[in-house]
């Protein structure tokens, strides 16, 4: 069943987007101090539990997600958003890929995606079984990129 057109426009609301510019050749930039504020930082607990509990409603074969770069990070870009919703049966290596395609990364340029700051996990993991063990109380699932050069 196809969501309604209120459903689509309340859908619109919760998956907000950070502020974002073109450039002259149509790349959407972020502002990069926004990015870098931590998603857990700009929003209230209670707000990020209600749209978590919003977005699992309507979709509920999808996971909500928050990626963001690492605090220390300097040589991957920033994403242009970071609010994910992500089919639950796609496994994390999928997912790199998916992020890997959002940074317009080559094949050689390393990352690593942490869940929750501090766990790698299994590529051939599905996310339904990270979210499950990894999310958060208040319904995302966060997970933070980073370069090798971060961690040595």
């Amino acid at each position: 069943m196809a969501p309604s057109p209120e459903t689509n426009d309340r859908l619109g609301d919760i998956l907000m987007q950070l502020p974002a510019k073109k450039d002259s050749e149509g790349e959407i930039k972020v502002k990069e101090k926004e990015q870098l504020k931590v998603y857990t930082s700009k929003k209230p607990f209670v707000s990020r539990r209600e749209e978590a509990a919003a977005i699992r409603n309507i979709f509920p074969t999808k996971i909500p997600i928050i990626v963001e770069r690492f605090h220390k990070e300097t040589s991957l870009p920033c994403l242009d958003k970071s609010k994910f919703l992500v089919p639950q049966e796609i496994t994390m290596s999928q997912f790199v890929t998916i992020i890997r395609n959002r940074m317009k990364l080559s094949s050689n340029q390393a990352f690593y995606l942490l869940v929750n700051n501090r766990s790698m996990l299994s590529l051939s993991k599905t996310l339904i079984e990270v979210y499950r063990e990894h999310k958060e109380e208040d319904g995302f699932l966060y997970v933070t990129y980073a370069s090798q050069e971060v961690f040595g």
